[in-house]
This record gives structure tokens, sequence and C-alpha cells, in this order.
């Protein structure tokens, strides 16, 4: 019981991380020196766990010179276990500060009589390479075991020969020579070759070293016609091309030439694979003559396991840009009609093809081709495209096999790329979805409900013709409690709610309800008020959340479905709001702020310390201040009417030669008014910066909340404030902006509505008069009136990325400072390691991380000395590119003067589109700046009237 309760703090995050480091590694330890072989094995394996927990170089480097002591000392078994555990920790090899030291242990191993043993060390370097890239006892250990008797130690030093000639230019070009004697060799076996030719692989250093080892493969396979031989060579030949880059439109040509003319099935599938590896890597090197000769190959052939491969790889490049190299009219040539090309005739024939996988892939090169050259006239393709999908979606609607679940996804994929690109298709694929919808199997109907709604978001003036089938079909299903059932539950409420677009209808609410309690499943209704939030049905959440309250076991879990609960009831009340109706207005604000104070303090209640909701409670509480201003707003504008400006305000506003003054005290609120909408649109701005793992959609609402107070106020300022120099060309929305959500869409409509209004007001009559308070009012109430849309990262989150810092030297309590002496600097070390979660990089990856150090004196110690004001300031930047999700670096502080300074370490990451983000996080630790033994002494001497100690030598010399 004590021992679960121990992991169980442990795991949490719970007391001091150095000594559960510590402690783990000497359990590990004490395993390793145990006299039994089954728990040295037992400790060995549960290194990679060690090494994930705590990857800092500390632990890392203690840990694997103790492996190195057990690979020196055990059998071949335990050399077995650390070699994989070495396999296993790859990218935490360079962590260790020891290499010579990890590398002379695991290297006397070499010089052993049990060829098993020598093999094991050899592959142990070779795992090894990326951190002894240039060693030359193992270069020499790896060609010398090349020419051993031993096989199982010739395929280790292969293995190792591989490794190093990937990392190392002079290894390679020392080994090159080497392995193309043994592959030309007659007393080299042809197993053993087939395992030599893949090296010439990595033979790609410079342009002679390719070139050599390139001709090599091309004596080979024409010398060595056998099908194993040439396929391994053709392999080899593609993956150096591909690394290599210039020879590879030679490969692409080779490959083709092998494809057409070599009779052999097996060598004709390599050639397509290889074909479709150089098609997803460098498409922009294939020719118009390539593809030409790829769709002969395939309108010739007979068997259709290759048709579906060459199709395969033309459905890759007609979605890039060698789709337009093909479609291009050369000079000097006729214009050819685009139907006539051999690539369309082949999609054509293809996309009724009783093979589903061919069917297709023909579909999707007609859907490629129409949505890439829109230029051309293309009416035909088009019909044929939506014919063939349709077919295709009557094929697969009906089998619930997971072949046929993969073809509807990509026959959907093109639904819903031809929707987007050719907007007059899209009725009649809609009508087709919802036609097979009633007669398809679950699996299918929930891809086809995913399609659809992505169809209705792109175009809204579809949904209202879809709710009626949609309803019909949500009545009859959910009869049963299966995982697809519940499923479709979900898919099937989510097209409703896109489809639905403004406000739920009571009938649909009831059908919805009613459905739901028929299948009494809570997280499927869960599901479904998230998916209410997300789209801004915020009354069909709220009766679902508090529906769910009672069926939680956890009271972290009541708070957080309480809080939504809130949330969902503070949206609704602002539903009722009218334009016009100001008091009516302010009573919907209050009511709403009542709402979101107390989920707030539910939502706080929930949080926990290894999931604080941070986000979540930022956004929140944003969104009740920024309700608060809006209701100060309205409030400002009435006082208008209610303080009007004095008789003598024209007079104050002469004599003060402020013209505002003239409008009496309204013109000083509505400045601390736009100051303060100014303030939230910074804090927004400052919440975006901090949510790197949010998807698109989630940082594009915070986004729009952003602009919302932007564009408060710019109208402030515009009507009231700054009439003359307001501008609006800089505020005004660019053309047509893509919209993603029907959210958006109605945000940039109230944006531009608003600002257009402004613009006339600010044309027409000088500030201030009812009318521009009037406007004021009526942009907040507008706002208002769109239902706030709680995005995915409220709800999930994703991605997940987090970095931690450890920072040397660093004090064994944290309220104790490091003692330094004010005449010397202190080299702070900043080491960090980017941990993630089990998707990284699904939206954004982190390309560099930002280190900011800066100190602050906390409390002086000692006289005041004039010093340079440089010595008192430590305030330093530094990008650093993680590696393997490690990084370090130094920084050199100055602490001139005496006292106690708090040094904060603050970490931010760049990310591949040079985005800065705030993740965090912020250490801080105290230096205390002592004065130097000699200026101390100094310093009494002078206080007790003695003459410096400089002073007295120079007398006591002088009386010799």
């Amino acid at each position: 019981m004590a021992s679960g309760a121990k992991s169980f703090l442990a795991d949490a995050g719970y007391g001091e991380q150095e000594l559960d480091a510590n402690s783990a590694l000497m359990e590990l330890d004490k395993g390793l020196r145990s006299g039994k072989l089954g728990e040295q094995c037992e400790a060995v394996v549960r290194f990679p766990r060690l090494f994930q927990k705590y990857p800092f170089p500390i632990l890392i480097n203690s840990a694997f010179l103790k492996l190195a002591d057990v690979f020196r000392v055990g059998n071949n078994f335990l050399r077995l276990c650390v070699l994989k555990v070495t396999q296993q920790s790859e990218k935490h090899l360079e962590k260790i500060l020891n290499v010579d030291e990890f590398v002379k242990r695991v290297f006397s191993v070499i010089h052993s009589n049990d060829p098993v043993a020598r093999a094991i060390t050899l592959r142990m370097l070779g795992s090894m390479a990326s951190i002894i890239p240039e060693r030359k006892n193992a270069h020499h250990s790896i060609r010398q075991s090349l020419d051993s008797h031993d096989n199982v130690e010739v395929e280790a030093a292969i293995f190792a020969a591989a490794n190093f000639s990937a990392q190392s230019k002079d290894f390679a070009g020392g080994i090159c020579n080497k392995i193309s004697e043994m592959i030309q060799g007659l007393a080299t076996p042809v197993d053993l070759k087939l395992k030599l030719i893949p090296i010439l692989q990595h033979m790609h250093h410079d342009a002679s070293l390719a070139s050599s080892s390139r001709q090599l493969l091309q004596q080979l396979v024409t010398s060595y016609p056998s099908t194993k031989m040439v396929i391994v060579t053709l392999h080899t030949f593609t993956l150096l091309a591909a690394s290599s880059l210039v020879d590879i439109p030679k490969q692409i040509q080779l490959l083709l030439q092998y494809l057409k003319n070599d009779p052999r099935k097996a060598v004709k599938r390599l050639g397509i694979q290889d074909l479709k590896l150089l098609a997803n890597k460098t498409p922009h090197t294939w020719s118009r003559q390539n593809i030409q000769a790829l769709c002969e190959c395939a309108l010739q052939t007979p068997y259709d396991s290759l048709k579906l491969g060459m199709l395969s790889v033309l459905s890759t490049l007609s979605g890039t840009i060698a789709i337009k190299q093909y479609f291009s009219i050369a000079p000097g040539t006729t214009a050819t009609a685009a139907i006539s090309f051999d690539l369309v005739k082949l999609a054509q024939e293809c996309c009724y093809h009783n093979n589903r996988g061919i069917a297709a892939h023909g579909v999707r090169v007609l859907t490629n081709i129409s949505a890439s050259c829109q230029e051309k006239d293309l009416l035909g393709l088009e019909q044929d495209a939506v014919f063939g999908l349709e077919s295709l979606l009557v094929l697969c609607s009906q089998d619930g096999s997971p072949g046929a679940q993969a073809t509807l996804k990509i026959a959907l994929t093109c639904m819903v790329k031809l929707a987007k690109c050719r907007p007059h298709l899209s009725q009649s694929v809609v009508e087709s979805l919802l036609t097979q919808l009633h007669s398809a199997q679950d699996g299918a109907r929930i891809l086809m409900c995913h399609c659809l709604a992505a169809i209705a978001m792109q175009l809204p003036v579809l949904g209202d013709g879809m709710l009626g089938d949609l309803m019909d079909l949500y009545k009859v299903i959910g009869r049963s409690a299966t995982d697809k059932q519940q499923e479709l539950l979900v898919s099937l409420a989510t097209v409703i709610f896109v489809a639905s677009q403004k406000a739920l209808s009571s009938e649909i609410k009831n059908v919805i309800k009613q459905q739901l309690e028929n299948v009494s499943n809570g997280w499927t209704a869960y599901r479904i008020a998230r998916q209410a939030s997300r789209m801004g049905n915020h009354d069909m959440a709220r009766e679902l959340y508090q529906s769910l309250l009672t069926q939680v076991a956890s009271e972290h879990f009541y708070f957080w479905l309480n809080s939504l609960k809130e949330f969902s009831h503070a949206e609704q009340c602002l539903t009722g709001l009218q334009e016009e109706d100001y008091s009516s207005a302010l009573a919907c604000i209050a009511e709403s702020l009542k709402s979101y104070h107390k989920g707030i303090a539910s939502l706080t209640a929930a949080s926990t310390p290894l999931n604080p909701l941070s986000f979540q409670c930022g956004f929140v509480k944003l969104r009740i201040d920024v309700l608060q201003a809006f209701s100060q707003l309205i409030c400002t504008c009435n006082s208008l009417k209610t303080s009007p400006p004095p008789a003598i305000a024209t007079t104050i506003a002469m004599t003060s030669g402020n013209d505002l003054q003239r409008c009496g005290r309204i013109s000083n609120q509505m400045k601390l008014s736009m100051e303060e909408f100014r303030n939230l649109a910074t804090r927004y701005g400052d919440l975006y910066q901090s949510s790197f793992d949010a998807d698109s959609a989630t940082l594009r609402n915070v986004e729009l909340q952003q602009q919302s107070c932007l564009l408060i106020s710019h109208a402030i300022e515009a009507l009231i404030l700054d009439p003359e120099s307001a501008s609006f060309q800089e505020c005004s929305s660019s053309g047509a902006v893509h919209v993603d959500s029907e959210y958006e869409r109605r945000m940039m409509s109230v944006f531009n509505h608003v600002l257009e209004e402004v613009e006339s007001l600010n044309r027409k009559y000088a500030p201030v008069s009812y009318l521009h308070t009037a406007c004021l009012c009526n942009a907040v109430i507008a706002l208002l009136k769109v239902p706030l849309s709680f995005q995915r990262y409220f709800f999930q989150k994703l991605q997940s990325t987090s970095i931690k810092l450890a920072l040397s030297p660093s004090p064994r309590n944290p309220a104790e400072p490091i003692a330094v002496q004010n005449n010397q600097q202190l080299a702070l070390k900043v080491e960090g390691v980017v941990q993630h979660g089990s998707k990284p990089g699904l939206f954004r990856k982190i390309q560099s991380v930002c280190l900011n150090v800066s100190s602050t004196l906390q409390s002086k110690s000692g006289q005041d000395y004039k010093i340079p004001i440089d010595n008192m300031i430590n305030e330093m930047e530094q990008r650093v590119e993680p590696h393997n999700d490690y990084f370090s670096t130094q920084f050199l502080l100055n602490f001139a003067i005496l006292g106690t300074h708090n040094i904060t370490v603050e970490s931010s990451v760049k990310d591949l589109n040079g985005i800065v983000w705030k993740t965090g996080p912020k250490t801080t630790i105290f230096v205390k700046s002592l004065e130097d033994p000699y200026s101390q002494q100094v310093r009494l001497q002078q206080q007790q009237g003695q003459p410096p100690l400089q002073q007295q030598q120079r007398t006591a010399y002088s009386r010799f």
C-alpha cells in the first residue's frame, strides 16, 4: 500500500524531483549489482523508462557508464540487453558527458575470443555512430570484422558499416572500395552481397562518391540479373538518388524502363514502390514524358495489382505541381484538349473498374485535375468525377469491410475537395450523400456525416436542405448501444448543428434529447453537448450538461460539467439582446456575468496540479472582463443623457485648449473605456501566444475576440475621441477572406457592418451626439448577439508540448541563495528538454527555444558605492535549437552590487513559421553577492584608521 502511494505521488509530480531521480538510479544500480541474472536483466531493461522520466545529462551519463560496466563484465545475454537499451535510447546518447570513458569500456570487448561478443560490440558501436562518427579504432575494427569467417560477426560489421557510413564522410569514402571489392568478389556468397549492397545508399556525402557508387550499382544491375539482386540494387539506387538529389530524373527514367520492359512482377512492384517514394519526395522533378510513360504502362498492363500501384503513383502526382507541368503546352506545339490526354483516358477508364482501389485512385486523379487546372474547360471531366464518386459511394457504403471503409474515405475526401473548388457541383454531391445515408452501414454513415459537415461548413447555403433528411434518420437510429451507433449519434448531431446554423428549433432539440434518453450513454451525451457548445447552441448544451451532472463519479468531473453548464447558461442569457433596447441589454449582461462568476468558481475547483486548465481559466476570465467592459461602455453612453455637458463646457474647452472638454465628463469616461478595450486586446494576444498546442480553429477564435476588442476601441476613438485622425483603411477586411466556420462568418459580417456605420457617422456629424453613443451601443449588442463558440482546445488537447529546465549551479534548497563574490562572474548553465504527448508536432513544431535571463536586486547589504550602470543590469537572451529534444547554453552574469539577487530564466519557443510562443516555464534562483576578502580587509582597515596593506609593506621594505 505504501509503495503504491509512493509511486502515485512520484507520478503526480509531488516531492523533490532530483531525489526521485537519484533514488530511481540507485534502485536500478542495486539490481545491476545483484548476483542473479534475472534481476540484472530486469534492471537493464528498465533504463529507457528512467531516461524518459529524467532526461537530463547528469543522470543519463551516470546510467550509461553503469550500463557500459555491465556490458564489459557481463555475459552475452546481458550485453544484448544493453544493446537493445542503447538502440531504444538513441536520442539520449548525445547527453553522455564522458564519451571517451563510455566507449573505452564498451570497446574493450572487441578483443574477446568469442565472435558473438565481438558481434554484439560491433552492433553497439554502430548504434553509437552518431556520437563517435570519427573514431578510427572503431573504423578499423569494422573493416577487420568484414573479413571474419564468422557469419554473425560479418553481419554485425555490415550493420555497423551502414551506420558509420551514414554519419562519417571519411569512413564512407574509405569503406566504399572495400564494399565494392566484396560485392564484386567471386568468393563472397550471394546472400552476403545482398546485405552489403544497401550500404551504398549512404555514399552521398559528396558528388564524386555518389557518382562512383552509382556506377557500381549500374554494373551490378546489369551483371546480376537475378530477381533478388535486381530488387535490392534498384532500391539502393533509388535511396542513393533521393539523398544525393542530382540523379533523381535519371533514376525515374531507369525505374520506368524496368517497369515497362522487365517481365517479372516482383521487379515491377519494386519499381512502383520506388516511383511512389520519389513522387512523394520530389514531384517537381517529374517531366511530362515520365508521367506519359507511366500512363502508357498502366493502360497496357493486364494485371490489376500493378495497375493499382501505378494509379497510386499517378494520384499522388496529380495532387502536386507535376499535374500542371503535364497539362502545360510546350512552345511550338498546338493546343490539345485536356480530355485527349492519356492520363485523363486512364482515369476515366478506371473510374468504374470492378476493383475498388483502382476506381478510387481513378476518381482521385479526375478530382485533382478538376481542382488544379481550373483555367481549362473541364466540364466533361467534372461530370465524370461526380458520377465516379457516386458509384463508389453506392459500392462502398453497403460494405463494412476495412478495405471498403478506406476507399470510402478517399471518395469522401474527393467530394469535399470538389465541392470546395467547384461549388456548382456541391448540390448534386450533397443529394447523393443524403440518398445513400439511409441505406448505408453504420461505419460508412459516420464517415458520410463528417463529409456532410465539412461541406456545410464551407457552403452554409446547403445546410437547410439537409435538415429534413438528417432528422428523419436521427429518429430511426440509436436503437442499440453499440459503439458504432453511439458514434453515429454524435456525428449526425454535429451535422444537424452545422446545418441549422442560427438556432435549433424546439422540435430538433426534442428529437435529440429523446434519442439520448433511449440509449443512456453519458459519454455520447457529453460529446454531443461539446459539439453544441462549439456550434453556439448553448441552450441545448446547458440542458445536456445539467442531465450529466449526477452521472459522474469524480468531484473534479462534477465541477467541470457544472462550470460548462454555467457558461452555457451565461451565453444563453445574451441571445435575448435587442438593438436600441439598452436597459434590457444591461440586465442580460448582468445575468450572464452572474452565471460566468459561478462557472469560473466551479472551473477553478475542477483544476488539478496535473491538469491546471490554464487556457480555459484564461479564456473565461477574459470573457468576463469583456462583458464587464461592454456593460461599462453602455452605461457610459447612457451618461450623455443622465449627465449632459454643462452650459459652460464650451468655454472650458476653449480655455483649456482641449476641444473634447465641451462634451463634458463623457470624454474622460470614453478615454478610460478605450484603454480598457486595448488592454483586453493585449491580454487576448498574450493568451494566443501562450497556446502553442491549440488547433488553428481555437487560435482563430481567440483572434476574433481580440479583433472585437480592437474594433470597439477603434470605434470609440473614431466617433468621439479623435475623429479627424481616424483611419478606416487598416481596419477594413481585405476582400474575400476565407472563413472556416459559421461563427467566424457572422463575426466578420458584424465587424464590416460596424465599421461601415462608424465611418458614415464619422463623416456626417461632429462628436458627441446621441447618434454616436447609439452606434457604440448597437455595435456592442451586435457583437454579443453572435453566440460564442467554445472551440476544441477548450475541451480537448490533441497536441501536448512542454519544456523542462534545469539550472546549474542550483542550490540544494530552493530558498537558499548561491554565494558569489562581487568581483567574479557567475556562469549559469541552462539545460532543457522538450517533452511531447502522444502526437508530437500535430499542429506546429519547435524550431528554436528562446531563453531570457534577467536578474533583479532584492535586498542590498553594505554601503552604497558608485557602480557603472552596466554592472547593475543582467538582461540577456539566447536562441538555441533543440537536437533530439535537448538543448543547452550558458550565460555569464555579473553581480557587482552586494546583496541578494533574484535570477529569472524564462523560455519561449519559435515555430517553423517564425512565430514566437510564450510557452514558459519560468524558473527562479537566488544569488547572494558577497564582498571579496581583499576589498573587505581594505575597507575594515580604512574604518579603523590603519594604512592599507600595500603601504605597510612598502614602509617595511624601505627600512632595509
